[in-house]
């Protein structure tokens, strides 16, 4: 009778034990169904004057949703491009060299002033003679002086005005404008990407989650004007236990369980954290309140995963973890 007993104990303790192993287990690991999340900004804080979507609308990469006033950018923009082509004009102007007719002026205004030269040097020599003779005096000899050496400077800036029109533009002047030219290039470069953005546009294929601004509204510069929602498999976001981290990674076969779906999807680890974090609130237990998780995505690979809606709650299961 006591074999007996003892026998009975032990089968207990067993149990109990296998019953602890089983309740002990960490998996399966719950969680909620996620789409990646985009926010689409405003460039600049001017009026919404056009919302072509609806939220929960499907849209196609490249698709306009909202448009933003853009007035004044293309005034600033109309001015750019006067700029820039002012400074082309320019620089085509020096490339090219002086005209042939500002050549030929300069030429005659060299001969002319060789000529008023020559004309001042003879009446000076004339009057210096008869300043000689005290037919004349002093001051008739120095205003003849003067009058000869601004002859003399008019032909040296005449000559020096000639020699540059037949040496052309210097390197230094053609780097300058080539350098005005860039720079109100990169200007209209700048506002007509910030033009194109006032027109905001879906950059992937999505559905639309949110239109936090609504028409008329002057929302601020870098505020979420459109949020949507990636158009791809969605991906279960969990919170792996610590004493599984060192075995999950990503490429790890998974199974994702949905609640209200009798069925089961295969998933592959997308994504852990490698950074703990405090057990999340929908997972804590008396057991588990004061242990880390990590955050996890496991990306549901089948076809059929693609419409299954946002937000739904999850259970993850890896076989190979058992």
């Amino acid at each position: 009778m006591l074999d007996r007993r003892r026998r009975l104990l032990v089968s207990l303790v067993l149990v109990g034990l296998a019953g602890c192993d089983e309740q002990d287990s960490p998996l399966p690991i719950v969680g909620t169904l996620e789409r990646d999340r985009l926010e689409l900004v405003a460039e600049a804080q001017e009026r919404i004057v056009e919302v072509m979507v609806t939220e929960g609308e499907r849209v196609q990469k490249d698709q306009p949703l909202v448009r933003l006033e853009a007035s004044v950018y293309e005034a600033q923009l109309d001015e750019a491009r006067a700029a820039r082509q002012r400074a082309e004009q320019r620089h085509a102007e020096l490339v090219r060299g002086p005209r042939k007719e500002r050549i030929q002026e300069a030429r005659a205004r060299l001969d002319g002033a060789a000529d008023k030269l020559e004309a001042e040097r003879r009446e000076y020599e004339r009057i210096q003679k008869l300043v000689d003779d005290e037919l004349l005096t002093a001051s008739d000899l120095d205003r003849a002086f003067a009058a000869r050496q601004l002859a003399l400077a008019e032909h040296d800036r005449a000559a020096a005005d000639l020699a540059e029109l037949l040496e052309g533009t210097t390197p230094e002047e053609l780097a300058q404008t080539q350098a005005v030219v860039d720079e109100t290039a990169a200007a209209v470069r700048r506002l007509e990407v910030i033009a194109d953005r006032l027109l905001i546009r879906a950059p992937r294929d999505g559905i639309i989650e949110a239109l936090p601004y609504k028409l008329g509204e002057r929302p601020p510069a870098g505020a979420s004007v459109v949020v949507m929602l990636a158009e791809t498999a969605p991906y279960a976001r969990v919170h792996v236990p610590e004493p599984l981290r060192a075995r999950v990674s990503a490429g790890l076969e998974a199974q994702v369980t949905i609640d209200g779906l009798d069925r089961v999807y295969p998933g592959t680890v997308r994504y852990v954290a490698s950074e703990a974090s405090f057990t999340p609130y929908y997972s804590l237990t008396q057991r588990d309140r004061s242990r880390f998780s990590y955050v996890a995505e496991i990306t549901l690979t089948t076809e059929e995963a693609r419409d299954l809606p946002t937000g739904l709650p999850v259970e993850v299961d890896f076989p190979s973890l058992r």
